[in-house]
Parts: structure tokens; sequence; C-alpha cells
């Protein structure tokens, strides 16, 4: 099965569901990561300001935080870094559908549509567009997973708050999960913050708790079509 993973920001791929795309590798799927915004460059008072260099350095850890995690290819659009809301929605929708061209996902994993950053309701909507059902389309499933330090701080306010209905175990995948992000140098925060180690080892087992496993990662499943032989994608 070929899966696609898309992401708003680099490190939300990991955050949302770089256990699942380990153990999706692992079990010899092809998984591939687009991520349409360029990141830090929203640290600045104008976008300009960032130095280049350090916006290299970021999107290089991208390249090998998809590598720990098994992905066989990763795209970056380069939007600007929590500005998607000063994008033309068709143009994001554009690119998301010239990746599902060049990838052909029967399965797509997104941002949930109600989180606290702009860029993560925006890729949830194109998105959306981009995979709708339409005769012959490939993208047969379609999960959102939520971001620690974006899903939770919206506090269910800008749309239905996350509803996990699907659970993948992560238990042998966690720690490539933790190790990918910890290649995130300029993402990571330490404990309390979400998206320390200790918080996403913590925010696992309580999902596998919810599940009956040891640890999990959550999605909502926002649409499957199913071929009348029972499969989906």
């Amino acid at each position: 099965m070929n899966v696609l993973v898309i992401a708003a920001h680099p490190d939300d791929e990991v955050l949302g569901c770089g256990g699942t795309v380990a153990a999706l590798a692992a079990r010899g799927h092809a998984v591939a990561i687009g991520i349409l915004g360029e990141g830090i460059t929203s640290r600045f008072e104008q976008r300009q300001q960032a130095d280049a260099a350090s916006i290299a350095e970021l999107h290089g850890h991208s390249h090998k935080a998809a590598a720990l995690l098994g992905a066989r290819e990763l795209r970056l659009a380069g939007l600007p870094d929590n500005r998607f809301d000063t994008v033309a929605l068709l143009d994001v929708v554009k690119i998301i559908e010239q990746w599902i061209r060049e990838f052909a996902p029967g399965r797509v994993y997104t941002q949930h549509g109600g989180d606290l950053n702009i860029d993560h309701g925006v890729t949830f909507r194109a998105t959306l567009t981009a995979t709708r059902p339409l005769a012959g389309g490939v993208v047969k499933e379609l999960y959102a997973y939520p971001v620690a330090s974006s899903t939770e701080w919206a506090f269910g306010r800008f749309a239905p708050a996350f509803r996990a209905n699907v659970f993948v175990d992560v238990a042998a995948t966690l720690e490539q999960k933790v190790a990918a992000m910890a290649v995130y140098e300029s993402e990571a925060r330490p404990f309390p913050h979400p998206r320390a180690a200790e918080s996403l080892r913590a925010a696992a087992a309580h999902w596998g708790a919810a599940a009956g496993l040891a640890a999990a990662e959550p999605f909502e499943l926002v649409r499957a079509i199913d071929d009348g032989q029972g499969k989906n994608g």
C-alpha cells in the first residue's frame, strides 16, 4: 500500500504519526511525507529576516527524521510558516493534488482541522478538497491526526474537538518516534512541554490504555471507501 502523510510544518509529521509511519514502513508499505510549510520563519518580525542557513538546516532535519522513520520519500513545498492564511487555498490544494498524482496513495494522514495553529486548519481543508471522492480517485482512506501543543491547546474552540476512533499500536516504534523528534533540535522542548520526549511517551501510554495497548497513536477517521469485498484502499 502507498501511504501519504501530509503535514503543515517540519515536526508535525513526527508528532502526529511518527510511530505509525515507522510501523507501516516496517511492514513493507511505501510511505511518503509531504510538508507544506518552510518552518521557523514566523519567529521573525519579517519572513525575509529568517536565516537561509537555518531553514536549510531544518529541512535537513526533516530528511533525517523521515529516514529514521523509514519513509521512502519526502517533499517540501516551502509555504510561509504560520501564514498559510495568506496563500490562496486553491494553491495549497494544487500542491497536495500533485503529491497524490505522484504517490498514488490509497491512504492519507493529515492534520486535524480544529487545531490552534492556522496552518493546520488550512492543511486539513486543502487535504479534504484534494482527496474528494471523485470517480477513479486513488485515496480510499483519510485520517486526521493530533499534534502535541496545537490540537489540545485549541480546547475544541475552532472546530469540533479531536475525536479519536482509530488507534495504531506503536509499542514497537515509539522510540523511533522519540528519536526522530530529537532530530528537530529547534522544535523540541523540555518537560512539561507537550513536545518533550517524556510527554510523547506519556501520550502514547494514555492513548494505548484507551485501546488496550501499551502504546498507541490516535487518529480520527474522516472517510473510508470500501471496495465491496471488505477492504479499503
